[in-house]
């Protein structure tokens, strides 16, 4: 059997830990990838400057390497490769990417054997994505079962592995800081909260979150439920090229009693998983439609923690939900950018789906047992050790 111990690999992404879907993942990969014997470094894109350094973790050392000087660092990736290959001569060096591909662009890469985690977040396959996965250093690994199906239309050899979840961190949790999480919200265990856990960044004009959608939606919602609440759990302000939500969540007319948002400092310096659990715990339904995404993994965590979710039809959403959960109906929305089609959620689809969700008790154990497939321990031993043993024999 092959060992583990024998490969040293590079993750680009951002800096495992850091507070972002791509942070978890790339450390909870890494973990296990240290753990089971293997060398880490890290070609951040996000969550380093300046200098070389590391990242201590239970299982070893991950080599730390900064961001470059062009928006997504692909100008340093194969010069720290080259280093950290110097480091360790004798092991077998792999990249694994967990980003957007069509970002990729230095020609210095096409030298590196690169293992493309990608995200396929469009319902058409972007043509800078295809031209990406069909190169010869590059094996594609789909993320989703829709991702999956999308690489095999095009007859792009590909591997599915799945995100995973901390499964001993995300579970139904009933307290923040010895108080019941509602109490601590400072909101009644009567009213019907709604959570959105959604990254408010975008390029200033489209929103793939479809915040307008989903806050409209709830606006229609709150006109017969009119103690409904909704968190948000993102930066409230155009500080990452987002949209100004406080503007939009009077735009759309929800009274600003109705609406909450976490402590802005808390939020810049990352929550628990133990406290995003309890968050994800209270809410009664975790509001989720999207233009389109490439896996989505708030909605496997509030899962995990006994919540549905209502989400996309589309996409990797698709597969991403238990029985009991909602799928939202949406319309075709041309990204020109990327010469391929995002769908819109329909407004009257989310209210309904709201509306549906209203009338069940908060907790869900079809959620939480659908979540434990995507587990950490599960993902890395049914789909990441089978494949990383294939790659080092």
């Amino acid at each position: 059997m092959a060992n583990l111990q024998d490969l040293a690999v590079s993750i680009v992404s951002n800096s495992p830990g850091m507070p972002t879907g791509y942070g978890v993942q790339a450390q909870l990969l890494a973990n296990n990838l240290l753990h089971s014997g293997a060398k880490v470094a890290s070609f951040s894109n996000y969550g380093l400057e300046g200098a070389i350094t590391h990242i201590d973790t239970p299982f070893g050392r991950i080599e730390h390497y900064p961001r470059g000087l062009r928006p997504y660092s692909d100008d340093v990736m194969p010069h720290h490769f080259r280093h950290f290959k110097a480091l360790h001569p004798s092991r077998k060096h792999i990249m694994i990417t967990l980003y957007d591909v069509w970002v990729l662009q230095n020609p210095e890469l096409d030298e590196i054997p690169i293992h493309a985690w990608t995200p396929l977040d469009h319902v058409t396959m972007p043509p800078a994505v295809e031209r990406f996965l069909r190169k010869d250093n590059v094996s594609p690994i789909s993320m989703s079962p829709f991702g999956q199906k999308e690489m095999d239309l095009k007859d792009i050899n590909n591997t599915y592995i799945p995100h995973a979840y901390d499964a001993k961190s995300y579970l139904p949790t009933a307290k923040i800081k010895n108080k019941k999480t509602r109490d601590f919200m400072g909101i009644s265990e009567d009213d019907f909260l709604v959570g959105m856990v959604a990254a408010n960044k975008a390029n200033g004009q489209i929103h793939r979150k479809a915040y307008a959608e989903n806050l409209m939606a709830f606006a229609i919602f709150l006109k017969d439920n009119p103690t409904a609440k909704l968190y948000i759990h993102a930066e409230p302000s155009k500080a990452y090229g987002g949209f100004d939500l406080g503007n939009l969540v009077k735009a759309v007319g929800i009274p600003q009693e109705n609406v909450l948002f976490p402590n802005p400092m808390d939020l810049r310096y990352g929550f628990s998983s133990q406290h995003m659990a309890a968050l994800y715990s209270t809410f009664d339904v975790l509001l989720a439609p999207s233009y389109g995404e490439g896996f989505g993994v708030p909605t496997i965590e509030a899962q995990a923690c006994g919540t549905r979710v209502i989400a996309s039809d589309w996409a990797a959403s698709s597969d991403l939900v238990s029985e009991d959960s909602f799928l939202v109906d949406g319309q075709p929305f041309w990204d020109e950018a990327q010469s391929s089609w995002f769908m819109i959620p329909k407004i009257p689809s989310i209210v309904n789906a709201l509306k549906q969700a209203a009338e069940l008790e908060r907790h869900s154990q079809a959620s939480v047992d659908f979540a434990l497939h995507f587990s950490n321990l599960n993902v890395w031993n049914q789909y990441w050790k089978p494949y990383l043993e294939q790659v080092v024999s």
